[in-house]
């Protein structure tokens, strides 16, 4: 590697400009692969219907579940990769990183034959009923086959901002997602492809990613892996597991919710509650780019200093981040309760000679959307709290008090929520467990994180 390492500026810089520059082409990453997402669930609203929503609703939980190995390969080792640059030692950052693309495609490629063999089983215990199975099924099958690829661009992506190199990490997000969107365009609405042209769409995206990061680790990382560094190390796969078990842990959780959600949104409810939660999830992605964005940049940055013992910075770091992101999450908060109509009807089908079901579907979601839309979004001011913290315990390599505090929103407070109150509230009580889920989750790890910085971090300085 270089002597004048792009990653020794995480440690000298000032903490706003290292989060600017971190967590702006984060953001926009995060923007336009959102978009993508957005984009693709419009076009397969307005040009295939309301149940074709319902069909991606079910299926991304699951492709995304395996995409995740290599998320959670990518920040778990990602996180010790940038204490080892932190220290200054280049041998085991290499040796890091060859173990993560190692275990990313011999992880993501079991689960992808597993996913196959079982498609059938999987794409009924996720919610679809007999109204959209097959549409799901036939988008399901295509983009399996590209997920070792998705898995694998999800890893490398968490590596090249932990190197310091956030805009790169920028264009890997970004590319795939514009190509995404023109292919949509031109399989579904010019070649009328429907659901295969909007499966095959999104695997030319995942391609597009692949051959981007590959082009970076070739031509423009620092890390040169050699042979040896793709072989598994016992110590080093056991440090990249425990932290990677956080983030992996947390989309298990995710996909088991998801589960629970689709079911019982069928169960109180019908197929157009399923698509109205489809909707509701792609603009929880959208909506909250920007804090995400700034969650991201924090990573490297909370890692990094940690590693180099520069304990004030870390502590300025949270507070910094806690205070940006705060202030774009009201503002997001502000939207969302003004314009959810407006941005419910964007998804609504127009397609020419529909049939009389197909209008009433559209009426429906249209009716029913926005205020779940609401009572979804209704915490989010407070919602950055958990996010940065539960984010510093796994920059730090704190494995245990990360998992937990991942956890507590998805795992500990919405699922049984979501399993108690639809008894009393019916698909109301879908929707309103998601801000309560978000308070109380929020109150834990603030506790946690203040005892953290007063008791630990200061005494470490």
């Amino acid at each position: 590697m270089a002597k004048q390492r792009k990653s020794n500026t995480l440690g000298t810089d000032s903490i706003s400009s290292l989060l600017i520059k971190q967590a702006v082409p984060a953001s926009i990453g995060i923007l336009v692969m959102s978009l993508n997402m957005i984009v693709d669930t419009i076009f397969v609203g307005r040009w295939i219907g309301p149940l074709a929503i319902s069909a991606i609703t079910v299926v991304i939980p699951i492709t995304f579940f395996i995409g995740a190995i290599g998320l959670a390969v990518g920040i778990g080792g990602s996180s010790v990769l940038s204490r080892a640059l932190g220290a200054g030692n280049d041998s085991k950052a290499l040796r890091v990183f060859g173990n993560q693309v190692t275990l990313t495609f011999l992880t993501s490629g079991l689960l992808a034959v597993f996913g196959l063999v079982f498609q059938d089983y999987l794409i009924e215990f996720f919610g679809a009923d007999d109204s959209f199975k097959d549409l799901a099924l036939t988008y399901y099958r295509i983009v399996m086959y590209g997920i070792v690829m998705l898995a694998l661009c999800m890893m490398g992506n968490n590596v090249i901002r932990a190197e310091g190199k956030p805009k790169f990490a920028m264009y890997a997000m970004m590319l795939p997602a514009i190509g995404n969107i023109f292919m949509d365009y031109i399989l579904i609405y010019v070649f009328d492809f429907g659901m295969e042209g909007a499966a095959w769409a999104t695997f030319i995206s995942y391609g597009i990613c692949f051959l981007f990061i590959l082009w970076f680790f070739i031509f423009k990382s620092e890390l040169r892996l050699l042979p040896q560094s793709f072989i598994l190390d016992t110590k080093i796969v056991k440090e990249i597991s425990s932290l990677s078990f956080v983030t992996l842990a947390r989309q298990a959780t995710i996909s088991v919710l998801t589960i629970l959600l689709n079911n019982t949104l069928i169960s109180y409810g019908d197929a157009i509650d399923v698509a109205s939660y489809g909707i509701i999830s792609r603009m929880l992605m959208f909506a909250l780019f920007p804090v995400i964005g700034v969650n991201q940049g924090f990573l490297p940055i909370a890692g990094y200093n940690y590693g180099a013992k520069h304990f004030q910075r870390v502590r300025e770091s949270i507070n910094t981040s806690i205070k940006y992101s705060g202030m774009l999450a009201l503002v997001i908060f502000a939207i969302i309760m003004v314009f959810a109509p407006d941005l419910v009807a964007i998804f609504i089908s127009e397609k020419a000679g529909q049939d009389a079901q197909t209008v009433a579907n559209n009426a429906e979601l249209l009716q029913r959307t926005p205020d779940a839309l609401r009572w979804v979004f209704a915490a989010t001011p407070v919602i950055v709290i958990q996010l940065i913290g539960a984010s510093y315990f796994q920059a730090i390599g704190k494995a245990i008090p990360a998992l937990l505090l991942s956890l507590t929103k998805q795992g500990f407070f919405l699922i049984p929520l979501v399993l108690i109150l639809p008894e009393f509230f019916g698909v109301w009580g879908v929707w309103i467990a998601f801000p309560i889920a978000d308070v109380l989750s929020t109150v834990v790890t603030g506790y946690y994180l203040h005892r953290e910085v007063k008791k630990n971090l200061k005494g470490a300085e």
